[in-house]
């Protein structure tokens, strides 16, 4: 069997030498880039063929890829490179990478097509000039394989022991095994839709309650298809790190076997990689991403081989493994990382490394055209998420600070860009108010802004001050997404009571952005415990039309949770002062009646702080603790290192914050919750908006932002309390509303609802 790989990525693999350097320059945007190309072979002659494929054999590797362009009447293969700025700048080893790149292709070309030599010319693109520089050799087809030969030799040892590696991890997942004795119910309905998914190459969206072990339930039926659908990897991605350990962990049983006979464990060899966030990953925080600020930089790619073969035989790659390795080796963890995704199996990471606008693994996927199956966990999280992804705001305060600290040939730029902002603040006169068309003047202004710093970046690359560089980045982003403007997002401006304004393009339906990232995988499974009803999530996703829907059966019951709706009390905003005190009687009443460890949710910190004073005030005898406002990581683990099993308090938390989903309390460290709100976003100009959006587009307005997500964090709250077939609770929903039908209908039938 051949080990196929592509030309950038062989030439990425064994040209590559020198320091990292991420030294922000200026370079084309995709759009500009493909224009580029387009313009370079509109200029060639009628018989010029673009976008070559070409491949080719070395023993057991398999090289294709697609070159720019050739010219038969001229005999001349082109790579063409799309730049801005001065060419001079452009560092040597990005050139040789380049020339690399081509020579391949030209010894692929000589090779399908029998040619003896070929001109080579390897085409840079001015995209501001629209001017062309080309640098040109003749080589013979005997050096061009030659040299072919060489890069695959270099190639050949690692590609001969990815081969074996595939080949061996194949093999033991044709025979993988469940790793615990039985399935617990719920777990083998879940298994069995998604690998049904993966061998008919469909999405599924999953509703499946906490305690059926969804990680392994999901994990363990893709890697079992993998073999029979010739998968290059799966991705696992989660909203949060508490998700990423859970698959980590799940992973390792996977692999261990563990809870079968030790005769019956297999050795799965899967290479798993956990990809941290840059911040947290980077040692040297203080210093720049190139070799003469980072000692990890310099000199990267000449000690990235060692680096790589050693995190290669870890069958776990963690942040902390691959830490290890790369500091052993003097390279950034960070980016060791990022090289070793293109080598894993198994890959745990966060939403943004597949869905993003940037994301490093969908880039992979298709520059590499792997075979992935996605895992979503906690998937209700993504659509808020990929509507942060794919919004943008400029802020007026920022374009001042920016615009003052301006080098001079920058200040007509900006002083056009303030005058075009200050005539869109006239035409936009109330507080808030969405603008039913894009400001083309100051569209216009902001575009010409953004070119010239990006040309003045070009011709002087010194480091540009704080302010002036946020303001940059948050203009590209602007005027990227400006390109994409539609109706799955509005563009409103916001004015502050200091004269201040600020412009947004707010996504509100990310299924435009994000179809693409699911057709390109083979399968993709988002789960949940609250997905329902799906068709809000498969709409504002923008899953495909064949998407399967499952709701696994819950494998407890109701005389494990008692639920009581308390509907004489309203917690809606014009009654929450007058609830305050019913509410910390309640509470009260219930602790006294059964001590132990309870949770109460409310809606805002403010609420929450009203409701805590009352029961100290009125009941001093109950113990009690409250979240604050930016809790950082230990002071959360201190909040809920408060629920010991032999513990008693009642801990007060904002619903859909950090306490109300991911954690687990088990048996007595749990029993009980109190959800004093429906948990429905607050109602604003803005949430008004997306009201209006959704309900053009969907007909569904408020149901689906309001009801819905609100009611999600409802029953993420409350499915704190059950973990485990053993634990008992009581979960008390305090708002007259919960008795209303439409809005049980959307509770957890298992729940067994009566009122109080």
């Amino acid at each position: 069997m051949s080990y196929v790989v592509a030309v950038r990525a062989l030439c990425d693999f064994t040209a590559k030498t020198g320091d990292l350097d991420l030294r922000f320059t200026p370079s084309p945007t995709a759009l500009e880039g493909i224009h580029g190309h387009a313009v370079v072979t509109a200029r060639r002659g009628p018989r010029y063929q673009a976008e070559v494929s070409l491949s080719g054999s070395h023993g057991d590797l398999l090289v294709r890829g697609r070159a720019d362009g050739y010219d038969p009447d001229q005999n001349r293969l082109e790579e063409i490179k799309t730049y801005r700025g001065q060419l001079d700048s452009m560092p040597e080893r990005h050139r040789q990478l380049h020339w690399a790149q081509l020579r391949v292709y030209g010894h692929l070309l000589c090779q399908s097509r029998g040619l003896t030599q070929v001109n080579l010319a390897l085409v840079y693109f001015n995209i501001a000039s629209q001017s062309e520089t080309v640098l040109r050799e003749t080589a013979s087809a005997s050096l061009l394989a030659a040299l072919f030969a060489g890069q695959c030799e270099r190639f050949n040892a690692w590609a001969g022991q990815e081969q074996a590696h595939r080949s061996a991890r194949d093999d033991a997942l044709k025979h993988l095994s469940f790793p615990h004795a039985q399935f617990r119910p719920g777990q083998r309905h879940l298994a069995e839709t998604i690998f049904r998914a993966n061998r008919s190459g469909r999405c599924v969206l999953a509703q499946a309650p906490t305690g059926i072990g969804k990680t392994v339930g999901t994990l363990f039926p893709v890697l079992k298809a993998a073999p029979g659908q010739q998968l290059d990897k799966v991705f696992y991605l989660a909203a949060k790190t508490p998700g990423r350990q859970l698959a980590l962990d799940a992973l390792a049983t996977i692999c261990a076997g563990a809870g079968l006979p030790s005769t019956a464990r297999p050795a799965i060899p899967l290479r798993v990689l956990e990809l941290a966030a840059r911040d947290k990953a980077c040692e040297h925080p203080d210093k720049a991403c190139h070799g003469d600020s980072c000692p990890l930089a310099r000199g990267f790619y000449d000690r990235l081989p060692q680096a790589r073969s050693a995190a290669a035989m870890l069958p776990v790659m963690d942040r902390a493994a691959l830490r290890l390795i790369a500091l052993a080796h003097d390279v950034c963890p960070y980016y060791l990382g990022c090289e070793m995704a293109k080598w894993a199996d198994v890959i745990v990471g966060d939403y943004n490394y597949y869905f993003d606008g940037g994301a490093l693994l969908y880039a992979l996927s298709t520059a590499n055209n792997w075979r992935v199956s996605v895992l979503v966990d906690e998937a209700h999280n993504l659509v808020a998420r990929a509507r942060a992804m794919y919004s943008a705001e400029l802020s007026r305060p920022n374009l001042r600070a920016a615009r003052a600290l301006a080098p001079p040939a920058l200040k007509k730029s900006f002083e056009r860009l303030a005058r075009s902002w200050t005539e869109l603040d006239k035409s936009a006169a109330a507080p808030y108010q969405v603008m039913a068309e894009l400001p083309r003047k100051l569209l216009a202004s902001l575009q010409t802004t953004a070119a010239d710093i990006t040309g003045f970046l070009a011709d002087d690359p010194a480091p540009m001050a704080a302010a002036l560089q946020r303001f940059y980045f948050d203009a590209l982003h602007f005027t990227r997404l400006a390109e994409s403007f539609g109706a799955h997002s509005l563009f409103d401006v916001a004015r502050d009571p200091a004269g201040g304004s600020t412009l947004c393009i707010r996504n509100i339906v990310p299924a435009p952005f994000l179809k693409p990232r699911f057709a390109a995988a083979h399968s993709s499974a988002l789960f949940s415990a609250t997905l329902s009803p799906w068709h809000y999530y498969s709409d504002a996703l923008g899953m495909p039309a064949d998407t399967a829907w499952i709701d696994v059966e819950s494998p407890f019951c109701a005389t494990q949770l008692e639920v009581r709706v308390v509907d004489r009390i309203s917690t809606r905003f014009q009654h929450r002062a007058r609830s305050v005190a019913p509410i910390a009687q309640l509470i009260a009443g219930q602790y006294r009646a059964a001590p132990g460890n309870y949770l109460a949710f409310f809606s805002s910190f403010e609420y929450l702080d009203q409701v805590a004073r009352a029961l100290a005030e009125q009941h001093p005898g109950v113990p009690a603790f409250s979240q604050s406002r930016r809790m950082d990581e230990a002071e959360r683990a201190a909040f809920l290192e408060r629920f010991s099993s032999d513990g008693c308090g009642v801990g007060f938390a904002v619903l859909g914050g950090a306490f109300g989903e991911g954690i687990d309390l088990p048996g007595a460290r749990l029993i009980g919750a109190f959800i004093a709100t429906l948990g429905l976003p607050q109602m604003n100009p803005v949430n008004e908006q997306i009201r209006q959006r959704m309900q053009a587009t969907f007909g569904a307005g408020y149901d689906y932002t309001y009801l819905y997500p609100g009611l999600q964090k409802v029953v993420q709250a409350a499915g704190r309390v059950i973990r485990t077939s053993t634990d008992r609770g009581v979960v008390v929903l305090i708002d007259d509303r919960f008795s209303q039908p439409d809005v049980q209908a959307l509770l957890p039938q298992w729940w067994g609802l009566g009122a109080a």
